[in-house]
């Protein structure tokens, strides 16, 4: 699984610590991290939530991602963000057992951590547990047993909704804030990453229109 991690500019100068943490658990299990920024609170390029959501979205439409670790003060304002475009969806998580039960029950592919709030002494290893409990299982086993076929019919149900309320993401780059979508996606490594390991040559065009 290639997971990516996006962290918007409050709370960039934890960048290094979370990559870390989230390489620790992962890597061992098989997956590989790619860091997209803010890659420290000096880094050039600044993300807002809002361009995290963006950035989020086009990492999982075009296939260069298979999940996206991101975040920012609270958390709120990066799900908001990210829940907003198609084929995202995206759980708010504070704890070990949100993970879990994120993964277990709503199988989605985005998570939006609170990378300030209640992220004191141990803040590390919190996040070092909650991805472990979202990565320790494939998705969508459900909770608890006797629950497992009406949460996946749920899943399938909510795919179908969001391909109805979302238009793709081809129209959305194309008619979104050029400034503001072209900061999104003009992180250091962005281009390297990216266009090594999108499956989706539409949306490959679209950003090589929009970097240009």
């Amino acid at each position: 699984m290639k997971i990516a991690l996006i962290n918007e500019n409050s709370q960039a100068a934890k960048n290094e610590m979370i990559c870390a943490t989230l390489k620790k658990v992962v890597e061992p299990m098989g997956h590989e991290v790619f860091n997209y920024g803010m890659r420290g609170a000096e880094d050039p390029n600044s993300l807002t939530y809002v361009q995290n959501g963006i950035l989020a979205a086009v990492l999982l439409n075009s296939g260069a991602a298979d999940y996206v670790i991101t975040g920012c003060g609270t958390g709120e304002g990066a799900m908001l963000a990210c829940n907003s475009f198609p084929r995202v969806l995206c759980g708010h998580i504070e704890s070990p057992l949100d993970a879990y039960l994120f993964s277990q029950v709503n199988d989605g592919n985005c998570v939006a951590l609170p990378f300030a709030e209640n992220f004191g002494w141990g803040g590390e290893l919190n996040l070092q547990y909650i991805f472990e409990k979202l990565f320790c299982a494939p998705g969508g086993g459900g909770y608890p047993p006797e629950r497992v076929e009406p949460e996946q019919r749920n899943k399938k149900i909510l795919d179908k909704v969001k391909e109805v309320t979302h238009t793709d993401m081809v129209t959305i780059l194309q008619n979104l804030d050029r400034d503001l979508a072209k900061g999104a996606l003009s992180g250091a490594g962005f281009a390297e990453y990216f266009f090594a390991n999108c499956k989706d040559e539409a949306i490959a065009q679209a950003v090589r229109e929009l970097l240009k």
